[in-house]
């Protein structure tokens, strides 16, 4: 199949979800990756130093696991009652019991260890480590580390088939990569052009694609089996996280311009936007309830940039968005 630009949906359609309810959780510090808990029904947001336990009914804190310095992302194991935490401020993954949300061990990772996930099949936790060009992989089961794989650049977000073969955006070289976790190795590779800086990445595990949230402000939607991309759909500014919901079909990216884009999976080889869900300035993150198909962001009040540097998070104004299907 040629590369081809799928379909924007017409006016007759809509993104079919809307933000139904907005609760503010304060408190200080910048944001990045979240989690939902769907057996406890509980939503986990990282905050920089440390990781909040959230009751998404009414955005209560429930609990929190301090200590995790530049804290990025979350991998729940739940048959295993553990949770697993990046935090490049101290190089390590941390591991932590589910239940209590007590320290269990941590692990030493690579520089920069950002995104990370749960590989169901091996009982392998894997981090994303942005500045090493490196993927560190854990037996999450034992809390030890298996090894480390090289990688072509920098990595962002990665997602698993559960079944052993785990893939990765290269953010720096516009690849997308595939990494066997049985041999420890890359094996597969390929260009996400017409793609630009890949961020999030999701997987629809059933017909084997790969959306690509790429900061060129396009999802680049790749073939896992054939190892291309075979189209891209328009998104919003600044995107930092895709997901798929397999109940519903649809692939989300969350920009940070303020919207949520929402594509639909007509089928295998054909895609349709079905419109922008607007959210508020700085919500890039998202995690899923699969169950209900709820979607959480999160964001907070931006002080202007100065220079160079990242607006900041105006304290007290971090707040949690509830989008919902109309």
């Amino acid at each position: 199949m040629a590369l081809s630009a799928f379909p924007v949906a017409g006016s007759a359609q809509s993104p079919g979800y809307t933000i139904t309810k907005r609760y503010e959780i304060g408190g200080d510090g910048g944001w990045d990756y979240l989690a939902f808990d769907t057996a406890s029904h509980r939503l986990f947001i990282t905050r920089g130093t440390h990781v909040q336990v959230v009751n998404p009914d009414n955005g209560t804190v429930i609990g929190d696991i301090p200590n995790t310095p530049h804290v990025h992302g979350v991998a729940l194991a739940p048959e295993l009652g553990r949770g697993f935490i990046t935090a490049a401020g101290d190089t390590a993954i941390h591991i932590f019991d589910l239940k209590t949300l007590q320290p269990i061990a941590t692990v030493k990772a690579d520089p920069d260890d950002d995104a990370i996930l749960y590989d169901p099949s091996m009982k392998y936790v894997v981090s994303m480590n942005g500045d090493a060009h490196s993927a560190t992989v854990v037996d999450a089961a034992a809390g030890k580390l298996v090894g480390t794989v090289p990688l072509p650049g920098g990595p962002e977000f990665a997602v698993s088939d559960n079944r052993g073969t785990v893939y990765a955006n290269i953010e720096d070289k516009s690849l997308l990569v595939v990494i066997d976790l049985k041999s420890m190795k890359v094996t597969r590779q390929w260009s996400l052009a017409p793609c630009e800086k890949p961020s999030g990445l999701a997987i629809d595990r059933v017909h084997h694609r790969l959306f690509s949230g790429c900061r060129s402000k396009v999802m680049a939607i790749s073939d896992a089996d054939a190892g291309k991309v075979i189209g891209t759909v328009p998104i919003g500014d600044h995107v930092d996280a895709d997901r798929y919901d397999p109940g519903t079909g649809l692939a989300f990216a969350s920009n940070g311009d303020g919207t949520l884009t929402v594509v639909h999976e007509d089928s295998p080889s054909r895609f349709t936007v079905l419109g922008n869900v607007k959210t508020e300035l700085g919500a890039r993150t998202m995690a899923i309830d699969y169950k209900t198909h709820t979607i959480y962001l999160v964001t907070a009040k931006l002080a202007p940039a100065v220079g160079n540097d990242r607006p900041r998070p105006v304290p007290g104004s971090f707040v949690l968005l509830v989008a919902e299907k109309k």
